[in-house]
């Protein structure tokens, strides 16, 4: 099981990661940022992909500033304080004939 630790990535072959936390060993309450920087077989890297994630406090209000799609509807990234969720980089892609070997997820902090 990877750990995310402030500015270090998590490398995987894998594009998918879950980031495993409890109560015990929490992301902060607020909005924490994830990148994705994905590389090729000829070990070029992508450009940076970001996710804010909004972890809420169940007992207080939080402030929340949502994304929405290009038709209007919000995207929730919020999960509950100490809940896991998962990360995917599946819609990654590189120019054939290269393909994808590393999935770089690094959590930078809250912003």
């Amino acid at each position: 099981m990877p750990v995310f630790n402030v500015n270090k990535p998590v490398n995987q072959t894998g594009h998918t990661v879950k980031v495993d936390v409890s109560t015990a060993s929490p992301l902060p309450l607020g909005l924490n940022r994830f990148q994705l920087v994905v590389i090729d077989d000829a070990g070029n890297p992508s450009e940076p992909a970001f996710l804010n994630v909004i972890v809420r406090d169940t007992d207080k209000p939080t402030a929340v500033l949502q994304m929405v799609d290009s038709s209007g509807r919000a995207i929730d990234p919020s999960v509950p304080f100490g809940s896991s969720f998962i990360l995917t980089g599946v819609n990654s892609k590189d120019t054939a004939p290269g393909k994808i070997v590393e999935y770089q997820f690094t959590l930078l902090g809250q912003a």
